[in-house]
């Protein structure tokens, strides 16, 4: 019900649900075993990878670990300003 309200009168991020957000990645992060160091490693490598195929928004790409039931998973949002020309390698 105060949910319901709260959707309704437009109340929507609140330190609760920020707090509760963030508990929630650095669960994942350690069920997963990936470190803070680890996972920016890895987006620094899928920024260098996916470069040459394409010019990205490195700003506003952002990379997580979503857990559901026993799995976890890695999602990646790569905003993607253009594709670049094929090049002969």
């Amino acid at each position: 019900m105060i949910e319901f309200l709260s959707r309704v009168f437009g109340k929507d991020n609140t330190s609760k649900d920020v707090a509760k957000e963030r508990l929630r990645l650095v669960l994942v992060h350690d069920r997963a075993n990936v470190s803070p160091q680890m996972l920016h490693s890895l987006k620094a490598d899928m920024i260098k990878v996916i470069s040459k195929y394409m010019e990205i928004d490195e700003e506003a790409l952002e990379v997580n670990l979503n857990s559901e039931d026993s799995q976890v998973a890695l999602v990646a949002n790569i905003p993607i300003k253009k594709m670049k020309r094929a090049s002969n390698d």
